[in-house]
């Protein structure tokens, strides 16, 4: 494999995959509608503007490219949105996927590398979710995510497609040399949000809602560097290329954080004082999603590198004080 089209390439971490997919010596060709991507993302391969709904748009970048796997990222994917739109979500995600399926399925391409989310699982009733565990979604994100990873299941058994499907738990960080990083607008995520409030830009932090069942009745997830989930998608490609059928893989380190802990070391990594306020919940959010990646290591050969929550928070610092994308999109 040489070619992959990476949907989502101007995203977070799709720009992230089509840099670790040039330094592995492969050629990124990033499919983005720039609705949410950033052009100044795209560093390391040829952009090609579309979108998933569109099946032209597909078959010209699967046509003029002819790639030899795709790398899925594109998606909608604020849980509280879900919640206030799930038709948006359910027509974007779920009809974008079948329509990239049905274009990689009439040329040939069998190889994918799907992104899902620890949302699949709900809210699941064990301290480390491994892969078996239920999957009971409480928000449309999780609920069209896990419908994506039944096309996918029915896709390889009726068409020979060759899928590894990630199910993430929660990203941070930036790349170290600070080319790219997380910049979305609006800012959703919890560690770009606190370093917005370091700079400046923000007064202070919400916390959303203090009484969950943990120890400090804060939400608890488990962090996991950007680099380090990349990394897990290029081992994915090679062993898709030595003939590899399908795997599902929980992407996390096994180690939660609280809300108000990673703000604490936020705190620590920045020297600021990052105010914080007590907001309401949002509706969707499970209250402990912790992962069990044993999995992961052992069918791919992974070990997450840059996933201590410090060495996570002081890349993302770096990335940030730089200011992030230009709005050009």
């Amino acid at each position: 494999m040489k070619t992959v089209l990476v949907t989502g390439g101007a995203g977070y971490i799709g720009s992230h995959a089509c840099k670790a997919l040039a330094e592995h010596g492969y050629t990124p060709v990033c499919f983005d509608n720039l609705s949410t991507g950033w052009r100044d993302a795209v560093k390391f391969g040829p952009l090609c503007v579309g979108n998933l709904l569109n099946p032209d748009d597909i078959s010209h970048a699967l046509d003029h490219y002819r790639p030899d796997a795709v790398m899925h990222f594109a998606a909608l994917s604020l849980v509280g949105m879900s919640v206030q739109k799930p038709s948006t979500y359910w027509r974007s995600n779920v009809v974008g996927v079948l329509n990239l399926l049905d274009g990689m399925r009439v040329r040939g391409i069998a190889n994918l590398v799907f992104s899902s989310t620890a949302a699949v699982y709900g809210e699941p009733a064990v301290e480390l979710i491994q892969e078996a565990e239920r999957t009971e979604p409480t928000n449309p994100y999780g609920a069209t995510k896990l419908a994506i990873e039944k096309v996918i299941n029915d896709f390889s058994n009726a068409y020979g497609l060759r899928a590894v499907v990630f199910r993430y738990f929660n990203v941070a960080g930036a790349s170290p040399d600070g080319l790219i990083g997380e910049w979305h607008r609006p800012e959703t995520h919890l560690i770009p949000i606190i370093l917005d409030v370091a700079v400046g830009k923000r007064p202070h932090i919400i916390i959303h809602g203090s009484d969950y069942p943990t120890a400090d009745g804060t939400c608890v997830r488990d962090y996991l560097h950007v680099c380090d989930l990349v990394e897990a998608h290029i081992l994915a490609l090679e062993r898709l290329a030595e003939g590899e059928v399908g795997l599902t893989l929980n992407l996390g380190i096994g180690r939660g954080y609280s809300v108000r802990e990673v703000i604490n070391r936020a705190r620590a990594v920045t020297g600021c004082p990052i105010p914080e306020v007590l907001g309401v919940r949002r509706s969707g959010d499970p209250s402990r999603l912790v992962c069990d990646g044993t999995r992961a290591s052992r069918a791919l050969g992974w070990q997450p590198t840059r996933s201590e929550i410090d060495q996570m928070i002081t890349d993302a610092w770096h990335w940030h004080r730089r200011g992030g994308y230009a709005d050009n999109r």
